[in-house]
């Protein structure tokens, strides 16, 4: 039986982390003197390199001001999940989705925005360690949405390109499948809006975890 691999995107996919990466950026912000950013121009970047990010929200920042940008950024993340019992809360379904995916004999990654410090960090809070075969992240080389991270997760599993599919919240998770020849499977209850999901080249956008469940089931039927 051939192979198949689901990678998955973190932030709005799995993990509810609006408000801490809303809060993140206009703690951020404050401390840089600039104006606090709304929600809706936040969700816009997430999914991106942090430093690619913070720069697309703050454009007027020269190099040094960027720098102290994304530090300030990534000091409020740390104090956030420095606080005793803090969680990043899983949307629900999430669990027995993967657990599901697992049981079914599929393989599993994880590409993400995330630094490899934040991606370890959502390994132990979720007790992840043994359930993705790889992951790969922002400090791995080229962002979203270049295909570089699916192509490793590829590589690293040697699953083949008609066989992988991924699955995102935002248009960047969704241009970088296409980039990589993936199937683009879209989620409607993360950062970006059905709208720009599809904009961004999904070829299906699902509005519920049992949605979700079906079209990979629906995926991973050979044609």
């Amino acid at each position: 039986m051939r192979l198949k691999l689901a990678v998955f995107d973190v932030d709005g996919t799995l993990v509810d982390s609006r408000a801490t990466i809303h809060r993140a950026a206009r703690e951020a912000a404050e401390a840089v003197g600039l104006p606090e950013p709304t929600y809706d121009a936040v969700r816009q970047i997430v999914g991106l390199s942090l430093r690619e990010a913070l720069a697309d929200l703050a454009p007027e920042l020269d190099g040094a001001g960027l720098d102290r940008f994304v530090a300030e950024f990534q000091g409020s993340f740390r104090r956030m999940h420095e606080v005793p019992g803090f969680i990043e809360p899983l949307y629900d379904g999430a669990v027995e989705l993967l657990d599901g995916l697992r049981a079914d004999g599929w393989l599993i990654a994880m590409a993400t925005g995330n630094s490899r410090r934040g991606v370890n960090r959502l390994l132990d809070m979720h007790g992840w360690a043994d359930l993705f075969d790889t992951t790969h992240c922002a400090d791995d080389g080229p962002g979203k949405p270049h295909p570089s991270m699916l192509i490793e997760a590829m590589k690293a599993t040697g699953c083949d390109a008609d066989r992988t599919v991924m699955i995102g919240d935002t248009a960047h998770d969704m241009r970088m499948a296409v980039n990589a020849k993936v199937r683009p499977l879209g989620v409607a209850w993360g950062f970006h809006t059905i709208e720009e999901v599809r904009a961004g080249g999904a070829a299906e956008v699902v509005e519920t975890f049992p949605d979700l469940a079906r079209a990979l089931e629906a995926f991973a039927v050979p044609a």
